[in-house]
């Protein structure tokens, strides 16, 4: 919201800096990463996926919201001034109900991506228990052979959850990537 909305100086290098994360593969960073989360002892805990995951979904999300942020007019916020409503009832009252397109979106795209993660819980899980379903998927190949019965019945499982998440926020979704696509 700050980022589309208030002139401060420094601002479009802030905005620069965060898009610059969208040319960096996880790859690049998976030493570093791994080399972190073995010293805050987040290996082999849920916060060593979610935090990363978060982190590396944030110039998308930034990217998103700050497109659709940019097309709301001022006068709505003038108008809301002028009845008395400060900068964070502004935008927890009347923006956020309305950048529901752009949260619907970026809650299904940072959702299936965590969802068919593959690289980030190989890397920070060992144990059995926390394995996802993505990871468990390469049990059933092997180096000769691969059970592909149970690959594909383990893939449409897979898909079931992604598949309904976005079926629920289809309508959130196709608004939110249209919503910072024209001016006007």
């Amino acid at each position: 919201f700050v980022l589309a909305r208030y002139a401060f100086r420094g601002r479009e290098l802030f905005y620069t800096l965060f898009t610059i994360g969208l040319m960096f593969p996880f790859a690049v960073a998976v030493l570093p990463l791994f080399l972190m989360l073995r010293t805050f002892g987040l290996l082999d805990n849920p916060l060593g996926v979610i935090l990363p995951q978060a982190a590396f979904g944030l110039p998308m999300t930034i990217v998103i919201l700050r497109g659709f942020f940019r097309t709301v007019p001022a006068e709505i916020e003038e108008a809301a001034t002028m009845d008395g409503c400060g900068t964070f009832r502004f935008f927890w009252k009347i923006l956020l109900p309305m950048a529901r397109p752009a949260l619907g979106t970026v809650s299904v795209l940072s959702v299936v991506a965590s969802w068919n993660n593959f690289f980030l819980p190989l890397l920070v899980f060992n144990d059995p228990k926390w394995q996802t379903i993505p990871v468990g998927v390469q049990q059933f190949q092997g180096q000769y052979s691969t059970d592909y019965a149970l690959v594909l019945a383990y893939i449409v499982l897979a898909m079931v959850p992604a598949l309904a998440f976005y079926a629920v926020a289809e309508r959130q979704l196709i608004g939110g990537l249209t919503a910072g696509a024209t001016k006007g």
